[in-house]
């Protein structure tokens, strides 16, 4: 497919594209490392949450290389508050396997890219189509709504099947000698133009568009209702003597595996002391000083309720250390990676914030 015989659809997305398109740096290159780390970080975050931390990991790690030889905390360290920290390992496990086995050099193809870890079809599609120029065409949110509107689909995109018939369409769109644009420009389509709530008063697609024409702009795509979040309850305690804080690296297959925290006890519903500490209430004998914490910290499947407390441990009397803690200095444990609940917590608390910014 040229420029010469291509879909009205295509050629009033390309059109749309030249005039609107947002100049950002993972643009500026063909570079597959570039390109998927952009990708990986905007899989759950918003452009302009995202950029600066693709600025900070690039200048961190400015090649595969870099990143594959990295330690993980280091890692963890400049991925924090970006969340979704599956993201983050799979990216450290991809990158060792390309240096690796690849030598450090991506593979060209999007059936060879697919397989990598945490690489799955939207990602595989972006990297083989702006990099090495592969006609495959990327399917996400942004594309399913654009392609429900426009065409009427009324497939509910929760199904398993959806991706293979919107992926089906997306392929009869995608024109062969302009893979990469098509791919950019749909994808800027959905973000700025056929955004959930619709600019349709300027959509050069509008009078083509059977949402439009049938005012099921607000219906479609159509989505299943997803389950209802989970409620959790984490009772901290943020245990310190001489300076050092107990804390572990949470190992459990559970959300923030791999990160940092203080003592945590997590409980059913919402408790006070000595329920609250459950298994630590050896604890209590020492000075206790509620703190403020997040009420609810919102994750995509889950709602955490929390509450916070300061032991404060004199310096001439031995605890014991709980299975899997320790006692770590202040600098050491700012320097670690943790999750956004637990930076949220130093930040409201100022007692907690000097202790660590000494």
């Amino acid at each position: 497919m040229t420029k010469d015989n291509l879909h009205p659809f295509s050629e009033a997305i390309l059109s749309w594209y030249s005039s609107n398109a947002r100049d950002l740096p993972w643009r500026q290159t063909q570079d597959p490392y570039v390109i998927w780390l952009s990708e990986i970080i905007l899989q759950q975050t918003r452009v302009a949450q995202g950029l600066p931390y693709f600025h900070k990991l690039l200048n961190t790690f400015p090649t595969i290389n870099h990143l594959a030889e990295a330690d993980e905390a280091l890692l963890f360290r400049n991925w924090q508050g970006l969340g979704y920290y599956s993201r983050a390992r799979n990216l450290h496990k991809t990158a060792k396997l390309i240096a690796q086995k690849y030598h450090g050099l991506f593979p060209q193809t999007y059936h060879e890219l697919v397989k990598l870890p945490g690489i799955g079809p939207y990602t595989a599609a972006a990297i083989a189509s702006f990099s090495f120029g592969e006609a495959v065409p990327v399917v996400d949110g942004n594309v399913f709504r654009i392609l429900a509107r426009y065409f009427g689909i009324e497939i509910d995109i929760m199904q398993s099947s959806a991706r293979k018939e919107f992926t089906e369409i997306a392929q009869q769109l995608i024109p062969t000698d302009y893979a990469a644009t098509f791919n950019q420009a749909i994808m800027e389509f959905g973000s700025l133009q056929c955004s959930p709530v619709p600019n349709c008063g300027t959509c050069p697609l509008r009078l083509s568009c059977v949402a439009f024409e049938t005012q099921r702009t607000q219906l479609l795509p159509n989505k299943s209702k997803s389950k209802a979040p989970r409620n959790r309850y984490f009772n901290y305690f943020i245990v310190v003597q001489r300076n050092k804080f107990l804390v572990r690296m949470r190992a459990d297959k559970d959300i923030w595996q791999g990160l940092w925290e203080f003592v945590q006890h997590e409980t059913l519903q919402v408790a006070e002391l000595p329920d609250a500490i459950g298994p630590f209430e050896n604890l209590l004998t020492f000075p206790t000083t509620e703190l403020q914490a997040p009420a609810k910290h919102l994750l995509s499947h889950q709602r955490i309720f929390t509450r916070a407390w300061l032991i404060q441990v004199p310096d001439n009397v031995n605890i014991p250390v709980p299975e899997n803690f320790q006692w770590m200095d202040a600098q050491d444990f700012e320097n670690c990676g943790k999750p956004v609940l637990i930076l949220n917590l130093i930040t409201d608390n100022l007692v907690l914030h000097e202790w660590l910014h000494e």
